[in-house]
């Protein structure tokens, strides 16, 4: 039996991230309504709760795996119900996509701890909603398919329509409202990119895509680029950048913490987006389109910082301090990009998973600190002490410091590993001018919060409040937060797997092999996954049974 396990977990491992919250978020639909408020501690919340945690540390489980075997070169096609691509819509797990994943299930699971500590039972169907939205994300991570990215994309957003408001209140509804009108003009221009792009090269599969670019003429090249700009837009959107993020720090600080937390990963679904389409498809190779988005993606990428600081400097609550912050580290992360060499892309990606680590830690303790300073909540304005105030001191110090790039947290070397990669660009004035003065621009408006929040406080005019000091609450953010360290000490390993991660994103060729098969045709017909090493493929055996 454990044999027969074994088989299934190994050959149909790509797909099981998709998989299992879609049949989880199945399972929980079918126990039942939680009933709300009314409900909670009850029987049914509680077995709701245990599913839902299980789930989510099994999809953990299954995501380090995948990213083990990726580390080692191994890149595998999972062809959905046998059709080979580029006829059918493949499953790709290479080191990027694995890499997202694991950060995707990681964040998932101290999450989803805090939450069932009270906020699930706010509303109806939280666990529900919040394994579909880990359902769409993951599977916008594993797609081949640019149609199917669309899918996905319309799957996290749904479920993220929901989470948004769960809870309810004036400011939730008004900021969900403003989120959907955005997000569905986002999807029709998201459709009009994807039939440009179709009607000029008759695919949208990844792999093909970037080999039937190059051979495109320059007409139709210049219409696939003008498609694949309209794609940036969305893109865009999704990542808040400039000048598209301005719906970002109201919608964020409106959800509740632990949907913001969840958020966090949202932001990085649309980089990840412009890293598959504009630095792999359109990269270096890509005959007449290449580069289309190159004199665009650093400036913005700059702008975008620049602005997501000045916003934090301008919050008058820490809520949206923290969101501007994530506008700022979604400005780091894409300046990295748009150098366009593989330094650079290793060092966005390093600085990527602190940045969405740290900022999810955040959004959870802002609640914490909010909850302890009665009706001040996180505005930031002189309150009566908190209860806690040296273990939340030391957590925001923490936090901050990383966020600001502090050494030797994991915040300062990824932006000294940009920098660094930088050094040899044109560009490399303005990136280093850009990221140390908003580094200390940070810095200033991290240290003004915490001096109001700890430090300018008023005489305790009763007992302080109480209902941030859940244990459980505690630590799901102090787990957050230590992952975030862990960057800093694991970080010479990861750095070797983003520096193999750039390499493998740039090595178009084995990519499109081990999708399309060893001679860029249809690949073999077979459900078993395709394992492709740096520039090899690995098919099956001549007689190979399927």
């Amino acid at each position: 039996m454990s044999e027969f396990l074994n088989a299934i977990f190994s050959t149909h491992l790509p797909v099981l991230p998709v998989l299992l919250p879609l049949f989880t978020a199945a399972a929980l639909l079918l126990m039942g309504d939680d009933g709300g408020e009314a409900n909670h501690g009850g029987r049914l919340l509680q077995r709701r709760r245990l599913l839902s945690m299980a789930s989510v540390l099994l999809g953990a489980v299954l995501a380090w795996r995948l990213m083990s075997e990726a580390a080692v070169g191994t890149l595998t096609v999972y062809p959905l119900g046998g059709w080979p691509a580029p006829f059918g819509i493949v499953l790709v797990i290479d080191r990027l996509s694995a890499m997202m994943l694991a950060l995707t299930w990681t964040i998932a699971v101290p999450v989803l701890w805090y939450a069932a500590g009270g906020w699930d039972a706010h509303g109806r169907h939280f666990h529900t909603m919040f394994h579909f939205l880990l359902m769409g994300v993951s599977g916008a991570f594993v797609t081949g398919d640019l149609f199917n990215l669309f899918v996905f994309f319309e799957v996290l957003l749904i479920a993220s329509y929901v989470l948004l408001v769960h809870g309810q209140g004036r400011e939730r509804f008004k900021a969900g409202v403003h989120y959907v009108v955005l997000n569905l003009v986002a999807s029709a221009l998201f459709l009009v990119g994807l039939a440009i792009i179709y009607g000029v090269a008759g695919t949208l599969n990844m792999a093909d895509l970037a080999l039937r670019v190059a051979q495109l003429g320059p007409q139709e090249a210049a219409l696939f680029k003008a498609g694949a700009l309209v794609m940036l837009v969305v893109f865009g959107l999704k990542a808040a950048i400039v000048p598209l993020y301005l719906w970002l720090p109201g919608t964020y600080a409106a959800a509740s913490a632990p949907v913001a937390a969840m958020f966090a990963i949202m932001t990085k679904v649309g980089v990840y987006s412009i890293i598959r389409v504009h630095a792999v498809i359109l990269g270096e190779g890509a005959g007449h389109a290449a580069l289309a988005a190159e004199p665009w993606l650093l400036p913005v990428g700059l702008v975008t910082i620049a602005m997501g600081v000045l916003g934090a400097l301008a919050a008058h609550s820490l809520a949206r301090l923290v969101s501007y912050l994530t506008v700022a580290s979604v400005g780091t992360i894409l300046a990295g990009i748009g150098l366009f060499t593989p330094a650079a892309m290793s060092a966005a990606l390093y600085y990527m998973m602190h940045s969405t680590l740290v900022v999810a830690a955040l959004f959870l303790l802002v609640e914490l600190v909010a909850s302890q300073r009665g009706a001040a909540g996180d505005r930031l304005q002189p309150a009566a002490p908190v209860a806690q105030p040296v273990l939340l001191g030391l957590m925001t110090l923490l936090g901050s410091a990383s966020v600001a790039g502090l050494p030797p947290l994991p915040g300062f070397l990824g932006k000294l590993m940009i920098l660094e990669s930088s050094a040899l660009t044109p560009a490399h004035v303005w990136v280093w001018s850009v990221v140390l003065v908003t580094s200390i621009l940070t810095l200033v408006g991290l240290a003004r919060a915490g001096s109001i929040l700890f430090w300018n406080v008023l005489p305790p005019d009763g007992q302080p409040a109480q209902a941030g000091t859940s244990s459980r609450l505690t630590l799901a953010t102090l787990g957050l937060l230590s992952l975030s360290l862990v960057l800093a000490v694991a970080a010479s390993p990861l750095k070797r797997y983003t520096d193999a991660t750039a390499a493998q994103l740039a090595d178009r060729a084995a990519y499109a092999e081990a999708v399309l098969g060893p001679v860029g045709g249809a690949a073999a017909q077979t459900t078993r996954p395709y394992r492709a090493g740096e520039g090899e493929v690995i098919l099956p055996a001549k007689g190979d049974t399927p």
